[in-house]
Order: structure tokens, then sequence, then C-alpha cells
């Protein structure tokens, strides 16, 4: 006799995008606050107004909902779409500009330094952290980066050999030694008309090694 086959189980409760979202900005809220250490899964549950069951739903672990909040901050201040070129984007030095300025206001925000400290002091006893840190935020702005200096190498907006390199070499330009400054506490983060002139000058200097042939857009 034939075995009439069994329906495959369903996929289960959809989850809710907007609980989510709300696990995300606790997380966000919570480890530059208070520390990855002392944050708990019961306190992020608690500040999201949901269970701890739904933030295990959403994330496996802590160590995957941190880097979670981490790629949502980047994203919400350099989405990929501040990485994409096309006809209607415009002169290239306005595209740089404008990726610089959201990285400085990035690196220098109040949850960003909380975070950085926090990383360097957990990175006496571990450095896993700061790992997770690098490829959820840095290494994924470096990937979208050098993928558009390659695009615009190609097309001849900018003269870029090593897009990896050139990439460094810009964010390393757009902190800056303030950066460094703040994060240590010698000096207060920089006024917004600081912060312009300082991007101003960093894209200059970096047209002025990576910038297209005469002639070119």
């Amino acid at each position: 006799m034939t075995a009439v086959p069994q329906p495959s189980p369903g996929p289960g409760r959809p989850k809710d995008p907007g609980k989510r979202l709300a696990i995300l900005e606790a997380a966000k809220k919570l480890f530059p606050r208070q520390g990855y250490d002392a944050t708990s899964m019961d306190a992020i549950a608690a500040e999201a107004g949901v269970s701890k069951l739904t933030v295990y739903s959403h994330f496996n672990d802590k160590e995957s909902l941190f880097s979670a909040a981490v790629t949502e901050r980047c994203e919400e201040q350099l989405p990929h779409a501040a990485f994409e070129l096309g006809p209607d984007s415009g002169p290239i030095a306005e595209r740089l500009r404008e990726i610089a300025l959201r990285c400085h206001a990035l690196v220098t925000s109040e949850e960003a330094i909380q975070l950085h400290r926090m990383m360097a002091a957990q990175a006496q006893h571990d450095a896993r952290l700061a790992k997770l840190f690098f490829e959820a935020g840095p290494r994924r702005l470096l990937g979208e980066f050098e993928a558009l200096l390659a695009r615009a190498d190609a097309t001849g907006l900018l003269r870029v050999e090593d897009p990896a390199q050139a990439a460094e070499h810009f964010f390393c330009l757009v902190k800056g030694l303030a950066h460094m400054q703040v994060l240590i506490g010698a000096r207060p983060p920089l006024t917004m008309e600081q912060a312009v002139r300082h991007v101003d000058s960093v894209v200059a200097l970096f047209l002025s090694a990576y910038g297209p042939e005469p002639g070119a857009r």
C-alpha cells in the first residue's frame, strides 16, 4: 500500500518587523550607555517592551544582536544608496563630500565614541567584541566605498589603482586627529562649521591624489 504523503509543516508565525525594530532601537541605546557585559537580554527586552522570548526569536544571542545593532546604526547614517553612482549622481566631488560628512557625523557621535571606549576597555581581556564591531560596521562601509571607487575608476570619474587602499586613506583622513582627541577626552567634538571645513579639505586632498584626468567629468 502506497503511503500518503503528509503535508509539510508551515513556516510558523511570521515575525513582527515592528518588534524587531524596537529591539534594535533598545540595543543601540543600551549597549553604548551600559557597556556590552552589563547589558542583558532582559534589559533589552524591557527597554523594547517585548518579552525575552521575543528577543531570542529575532536574534539567536547577544553577539548577533550587537552586530545587527551596529549594522543598523551605520546603515541609518550611510545607507547603500549613498554609495551608488549613476547618471543622476552629480559631480563625484559632491558624492565624496556627502559620504565624508555622513561618516564624520557617525564616528564622532556620542554613541560611537562610547562604543569605541567600551571596546578598548573590553579588548584587554577579550578582543572578540571589537572584531564583531569591525565586521558589522567599518568593514561594511569600507566594502561599499571600495566598490564605489572601483566604479568611479572604470567610468573615468577617478583614477584609483587600488580601491581598498584608497578607501582606507579616505576614511582615515575623515576621522582625522580630532577623532582621537575626542576619544581620549582631550577636546570636545568639532562644531558643524569646523566639521564642514575639515571635510572639504579632506575631499580636496583626496581628489588631488585620485582625481580624474583633465577634461573628465
